[in-house]
């Protein structure tokens, strides 16, 4: 049993327990219910903005605690006031650190779209999502079937969520193509292993159909990169461990970005 595997079978328990806790229509009493979500492609292609996805991720299964000394307030309020087109914030506990109440803290203190980052393998945590209030939510084919995919999507448009899927190779891809979905993103990290390669977002971009927005995800550390990949045909760049393994993640972003200019 692999790192992603272990993931899953966590997740279903977690899921489980959650649903005992919390119903359906308390979830839909959540003042971040029925707010106006923010357009994923809206910010992302925004010409005054960066592209960057920017993440907030205490711990990681492979490289263990990155950061757990800065707050997800002070963090993502510096990565949005850098120029960060979305933000990314873990929601899973048990691998990665992460909580629901960071997710509500972000949005509490930011203006631009959020990820809600986890595991999403039950319609219950898509409605959960919108709760807290996320604008995008990511599916990952690794763990999903097409079926799942396409219940999971549908019931995240119909709340006016945004749709994220994450794909490692070309058969997950064509296997996992949905109009229901925003956007599709390449995870340069071998979830089986948490091995990276950045070329595996260069393989896939020609085969990703244009009228989603194309985003590369994790190993990207250098602003050359995110050149090349804009070349390649890639809008959204989900960087996480470079910024937050620095003392002061938003002033990375905020050096990290001159290169950009």
């Amino acid at each position: 049993m692999n790192i992603l595997d272990k993931i899953v079978l966590n997740k279903k328990a977690e899921v489980q327990a959650a649903k005992q806790n919390t119903t359906i229509k308390e979830l839909e009493a959540s003042a971040f219910f029925n707010r106006q979500t923010y357009s994923f492609r809206e910010f992302l292609l925004d010409p005054a903005r960066t592209g960057i996805i920017a993440e907030f991720k205490r711990r990681s299964p492979s490289k263990g605690i990155i950061n757990d000394k800065v707050s997800v307030e002070a963090v993502t309020t510096a990565y949005a006031e850098a120029g960060a087109s979305a933000l990314s914030v873990l929601t899973d506990i048990d691998f990665f650190m992460g909580t629901n109440a960071d997710l509500l803290k972000a949005r509490q203190a930011n203006i631009i779209p959020v990820l809600r980052k986890d595991f999403m393998i039950d319609e219950f945590q898509v409605i959960e999502a919108k709760s807290l209030g996320a604008d995008i939510i990511l599916l990952i084919a690794a763990i999903l079937t097409p079926q799942e995919i396409d219940k999971l999507a549908s019931l995240a448009k119909s709340l006016g969520l945004n749709v994220l899927l994450e794909v490692h190779n070309l058969e997950e891809l064509e296997r996992s193509i949905n109009p229901n979905l925003d956007a599709i993103g390449v995870n340069n990290r071998n979830l089986a292993d948490f091995s990276v390669s950045v070329e595996t977002s260069f393989d896939l971009a020609e085969h990703i159909p244009d009228e989603f927005l194309k985003i590369s995800e994790s190993a990207i550390s250098n602003t050359k990169v995110i050149r090349e990949l804009k070349q390649a045909g890639f809008s959204g760049f989900l960087i996480g461990e470079t910024f937050m393994k620095q003392a002061d993640p938003g002033l990375a972003m905020r050096e990290f970005v001159k290169g950009l200019k």
